[in-house]
């Protein structure tokens, strides 16, 4: 303390003038808005003095409107901040008349944000698009709850199209028909394993896709319902390879069923399709080149011999493992698809049961090639026999009875399946189905199915890999075998 200074309160500064009286301890204190002032500073009016007659503005808030949650006093008594009632200040009188409030020496600490009144019954007074500035202690601008009275209210904006939206889809169905399937919808019991042929085991479920040129593809292997309740292994086999690279690049799709009640016939099943991808693939660039040549004659001729070949490999596997070789068969169903964006010609070729399907314009098409069809009369040597020689005598039927073998002569061997060929330009929208005869007999027997098929796969965008996965699946009472299939959407 100065010398002769003096007696002071608990609130004093040190380094005061000499003779300064006494300073109140409320005179230091920063606790509320204003509080310490200017005037109780060396060389400064006292703080007692009459106020100036035009005070200064409050620099605490910018020029402009009033900001929210305040409110003028009335005239004369200048600018006055004071929050609206129902709020408490920091402390017990911290507000400061606008005469006393200090110009140039801010608050010690930020008063008390005011709560906001509900909004008024009528809008305001501002135009619309003023927007009101408000103080950072006050935080963001408060936004309009409601629109103004001369303004209609604005409809919900539509959301922006863009050029990949994905068309809306129907939703999937667990079964269609007259009724719920005899089993579960889900698997049941796993196949038997073997600890020293872990490589025997067959998946349950295989799933595949690309996209190649013009064309997009999905492809699926699922095991039938009644497998899948009796822990079978699935019979249906799925190979999906690219042979080549860019526009070059040969995509083929094989799928086998093995023999049905045989022990081996998924693994015969999945020999076949393995053979006949090395046959595709030693031979990929020919045969490249003849689909886009549409060397037709070429195409059937070579991929019959590379299919009979394949086959005989099962025969000889068969006799190795001492097995008749219908029990270790297969059908074999394939699918060639060049990478080559100029070229939509698509070649089926195989042996055996099956399906392959065509959705155009929104109708089905059954495009299986037949075999064996004759058209005219019938002649001596080809079709049916006459039912009269040229003398009048009547001939005996021919019942169908199949003749003893000679014990001279070897039994002759059963029928194969012929050799089915089929080359085909697709057009832009088109949707090429090849199937197993698990998925190719309820299309051909259930109408819902080929519905439901329809609706979901004419939106124009092929589908993800689930969702192929849950239309190809769709169960029918009545139809349990494995189903495989591989479907192309054009572009």
């Amino acid at each position: 303390m100065g010398a002769g200074s003096g007696p002071s309160g608990r609130g004093d500064v040190s380094g005061a003038g000499a003779g300064s009286g006494p300073v109140q301890r409320g005179d230091l204190s920063g606790a509320g808005s204003g509080s310490f002032q200017r005037g109780g500073l060396a060389g400064q009016p006292a703080p007692w003095e009459p106020p100036p007659v035009e005070p200064p503005p409050p620099a605490s808030f910018p020029p402009g409107p009033t900001p929210p949650g305040f409110r003028s006093q009335e005239p004369g008594g200048g600018m006055r901040q004071e929050p609206l009632s129902g709020t408490s200040a920091e402390s017990p009188g911290a507000a400061v008349p606008a005469s006393r409030a200090p110009v140039d020496v801010p608050p010690a600490s930020p008063p008390a944000r005011a709560a906001v009144p509900p909004p008024p019954a009528s809008p305001p007074a501002s135009p619309p698009g003023d927007t009101v500035p408000f103080a950072p202690s006050d935080g963001p601008p408060p936004q309009p709850a409601f629109a103004p009275r001369d303004t209609p209210p604005r409809a919900p904006e539509p959301e922006p199209e863009s050029g990949l939206s994905v068309p809306r889809q129907p939703p999937v169905v667990d079964h269609v028909g007259s009724g719920p399937p005899t089993y579960d919808a889900e698997p049941t019991a796993l196949p038997p394993a073997d600890p020293d042929d872990l490589d025997d085991l067959v998946a349950d479920t295989v799933l595949d896709g690309a996209r190649y040129g013009t064309s997009t593809l999905r492809a699926v292997s699922v095991r039938g319902d009644s497998a899948r309740y009796r822990g079978e292994p699935r019979r249906d086999s799925l190979l999906t390879a690219r042979f080549g690279a860019g526009e070059q690049a040969l995509v083929l799709v094989a799928m086998a069923t093995g023999a049905r009640a045989t022990p081996g016939a998924h693994r015969a099943a999945a020999e076949a399709c393995q053979w006949i991808g090395r046959a595709v693939g030693r031979s990929h660039a020919r045969l490249a080149e003849d689909i886009r040549a549409a060397r037709r004659g070429d195409l059937k001729s070579g991929l019959h011999r590379l299919t009979d070949r394949s086959l005989g490999k099962l025969r000889a596997s068969a006799a190795e493992q001492g097995v008749e070789p219908e029990e270790y068969t297969a059908s074999l169903r394939c699918l060639l698809l060049p990478a080559d964006p100029q070229c939509r010609t698509r070649v089926f070729f195989g042996v055996g049961a099956g399906g392959l399907f065509r959705l155009r314009d929104g109708e089905w098409q059954d495009i299986e090639p037949r075999v064996a069809e004759a058209t005219g009369e019938a002649v001596v040597g080809f079709g049916s026999l006459p039912h009269e020689t040229p003398e009048g005598d009547r001939l005996t039927m021919d019942l169908g009875i199949t003749t003893p073998p000679s014990p001279y002569e070897p039994a002759p061997e059963p029928p194969r399946d012929p050799f089915r060929f089929r080359a085909s330009v697709a057009r832009p929208g088109d949707t090429l189905l090849l199937c197993t005869g698990g998925l190719a007999e309820p299309l051909r027997g259930e109408p819902e199915l080929v519905e439901h098929l329809t609706t979901r796969w004419s939106t124009g965008e092929p589908p993800g890999l689930a969702a192929f996965l849950a239309d190809t699946v769709v169960r029918v009472k009545g139809y349990a075998d494995d189903r495989t299939a591989a479907a192309v959407w054009e572009a």
